[in-house]
């Protein structure tokens, strides 16, 4: 699912429900960050990280431990740089060496509308009104989530070139279908901040795609060196 919305450069490995097996292992230094974590949260470090460490093996990179660092953000092996995502029934990781793209970022949520209360919190109004407008259009894609997710996946791209929080209000994202296929397209995001330098420029904003597949939507930005 996550491939689809990805450039060849990009290795990307999913695990869905039943496929996730019996846990990957962990290194020493990822046990010692879910020692005391509930099972589901174990289950999706431990699987997500496994998903993580196929892709290093099918980039010809030997499989190392990913810990969290600032805010969560995994610590990339030399060379690379990726991003992860999980939810209920579904992991993925997406690697790409550092020399094919500055960043990129994924995220996956389960297609159903977001909680009351949620997107008052993280719409801007003119997100709002936009989404208004395609839900008027097609009511078979819960929309709120989709931008939920698209917001998601600017910040896992935005972190690693900058260091530092992105507030949701920070970024004026706009949604498109692609013509003749409604569950699918892209998306803009445009920064209502300064945004990082890459390739000797300051960007204004990320490009995005989406997609809808049985119950989950996914969302994904890679960012170019130029």
């Amino acid at each position: 699912m996550i491939d689809e919305l990805l450039p060849a450069s990009v290795v990307a490995v999913e695990a869905y429900g039943d496929e996730q097996g019996a846990l990957p292992p962990l290194f020493p230094e990822e046990e010692a960050v879910v020692a005391r974590a509930v099972d589901k949260r174990r289950r999706e470090f431990a699987v997500v990280r496994g998903c993580a460490r196929r892709a290093m093996e099918k980039l010809g990179v030997q499989p190392q431990p990913l810990v969290p660092a600032d805010r969560g953000a995994p610590v990339w092996p030399l060379g690379l740089t990726g991003s992860m995502t999980h939810c209920e029934g579904y992991c993925a990781a997406a690697l790409v060496r550092a020399a094919d793209l500055a960043s990129l970022g994924i995220d996956a949520e389960p297609h159903e509308p977001l909680p009351d209360g949620v997107l008052d919190a993280v719409a801007l109004p003119g997100e709002t009104r936009r989404l208004a407008a395609l839900a008027a259009r097609d009511t078979a894609v819960h929309w709120d989530r989709l931008l939920f997710s698209a917001k998601e996946s600017v910040y896992k791209a935005w972190f690693p070139l900058t260091g530092k929080w992105l507030d949701f209000s920070e970024a004026d994202i706009e949604v498109y279908p692609d013509p003749g296929t409604p569950r699918r397209g892209r998306f803009r995001a445009a920064l209502l901040v300064p945004g990082p330098v890459v390739g000797g420029r300051r960007l204004t904003g990320f490009e995005g795609r989406w997609t809808v597949g049985g119950d989950l939507v996914a969302t994904a930005v890679t960012v170019p060196h130029s």
